[in-house]
């Protein structure tokens, strides 16, 4: 068992740690969520009109912006699933490993190979996909949610649909493919390339000394352009995750299902804009493919690579990890 020491330092990392990283990834996801579409519009007369929304251009930008309109509770939307899912990842470890594993931070995917990596990976994004959507929309939402009322909340993020058949998360238009695409491509590509040319960071066992400077170059250019790839595949997968499914497709992304909730959920004080626009469901995407052309029709080939360079150091540190 960990001492009390131990415990008060785990609990400590892990509230610091919070602290510091739901604003910034409630940034990204708002960010990536954001719909600017590029071309004029119709109005229901049929007179073209230009897009009305907040434009928004940078990480930083959405940063600022949500600290603006929604205050601190705004930067920490997201906060209690996160909370939870990463509360029931600790109290494993702390079940499964040992205590100087933990002191030591020793904890690693295990090392079962490539194909082994690639089940183990996506055995994990399906046991976490519903975490994911609930804190993606939790996250867009222009709805304040109570931090210990889970079921008021959840009726605000789920259709009556979602919440009679919650494996219908599972079938979100093009949601898995993204996912699986993207873990394929990392552990059958960057892993897999890795163990070929740099074996010696794939097994940290082995004697570094005779690392080729050449292969860490082709090895670290690679990780780089594997930027253009992951960093679409995480817009789209983010962009499917806030859609909602419905019994009926013509309900847009904030409204219920008629036959759902009679509450009204509660809006942030004084506030009389919101922070992002968020697409309409009444032509939803209905794919993978479809959210990528669709994304680039309606809003540019720039909105694919929204916040692109956190995507690369996010290359950079898998590359070593």
């Amino acid at each position: 068992m960990l001492g009390f020491l131990d415990m008060f330092l785990l609990v400590g990392s892990l509230a610091v740690s919070l602290a510091m990283l739901v604003p910034l990834t409630g940034a990204l996801v708002r960010f990536r969520a954001h719909y600017n579409p590029k071309g004029l519009q119709l109005d229901p007369e049929g007179d073209v009109q230009p897009h009305t929304g907040p434009v928004i251009t940078s990480f930083f930008a959405m940063l600022m912006r949500v600290y603006r309109i929604e205050g601190w509770p705004g930067l920490y939307k997201g906060l209690m699933p996160t909370l939870l899912s990463t509360s029931v990842v600790t109290l494993f470890l702390m079940v499964f490993l040992s205590d100087s594993n933990l002191r030591h931070g020793r904890y690693s995917t295990p090392s079962t190979g490539v194909l082994g990596m690639l089940a183990y990976s996506l055995f994990a994004m399906l046991i976490s996909l519903p975490q994911t959507i609930i804190t993606d929309r939790a996250i867009t939402t222009p709805h304040k949610l109570p931090y210990f009322d889970p079921v008021y909340s959840l009726r605000i993020l789920l259709t009556p649909t979602e919440r009679r058949r919650p494996w219908i998360l599972y079938l979100t238009p093009g949601l898995l493919a993204a996912q699986v695409a993207h873990i394929a491509y990392v552990i059958l590509g960057l892993r897999a390339v890795r163990q070929l040319l740099l074996p010696e960071l794939a097994h940290p066992g082995l004697p570094s000394k005779d690392i080729s400077v050449v292969k860490l170059a082709i090895f670290l250019c690679l990780s780089l352009a594997s930027t253009a790839i992951l960093a679409p595949l995480e817009v789209i997968a983010i962009r499917l995750a806030i859609q909602r499914n419905h019994a009926a497709p013509e309900f847009n992304s904030i409204s219920q299902e008629e036959d759902g909730d009679a509450e009204e959920a509660t809006e942030y004080a004084g506030v009389d804009e919101d922070v992002i626009g968020l697409r309409t469901e009444r032509e939803p995407y209905t794919g993978l493919v479809d959210c990528a052309k669709r994304i680039i029709d309606e809003e540019g080939w720039s909105a694919l690579y929204r916040a692109w360079w956190l995507t690369m150091l996010g290359c950079l540190g898998g590359a070593f990890s």
